[in-house]
């Protein structure tokens, strides 16, 4: 069970150092820390910033590459966030490749979750979003960012 929803990091000083982050994730940094492992092999770097709309610090998830005519592309995956014993990652499927997600090889519970999320507003983007304190998430939620990264 997760604990009260309380955002961490929502002043613009100081940065949201490891040290820092540590403290508000708790038992949730062993995972955490699995999580940035596990993006470092996908090549996905975070890229902490202060949202000024927000209020909040948020790391963007940045996939980096050479194109073919050798200029520097970029695509953001996800957006996280620090919770007070969590953290929040939410991915943006665009609207054009949703259906494609749905077949993707996931447990049937991830399956589930997938076909409920529901299109906010105006947005062309399905967002799904997962509060991750344990490792019991991890592997879906790496599926759905290695998905994101393929498509446009």
């Amino acid at each position: 069970m997760l604990p009260k929803k309380i955002q961490s990091f929502r002043e613009p000083d100081p940065y949201p150092s490891p040290d820092r982050i540590a403290k508000e994730l708790g038992e949730a940094f062993i995972t955490y820390s699995r999580f940035l492992d596990e993006l470092e092999t996908r090549d996905i770097q975070l890229e902490w910033r202060y949202c000024n709309d927000g209020k909040a610090w948020l790391a963007k998830g940045l996939h980096r590459w050479t194109g073919a005519r050798g200029g520097q592309k970029e695509k953001t995956i996800f957006w996280l966030s620090i919770w007070k014993g969590f953290f929040r990652v939410t991915i943006y499927i665009p609207k054009k490749t949703y259906g494609d997600l749905l077949s993707v090889p996931l447990e049937e519970q991830a399956g589930a979750i997938i076909s409920e999320v529901k299109q906010m507003g105006k947005m062309k983007s399905f967002p799904m979003v997962f509060d991750v304190c344990s490792d019991e998430v991890l592997e879906v939620l790496l599926t759905i960012a290695d998905f994101r990264k393929r498509v446009q």
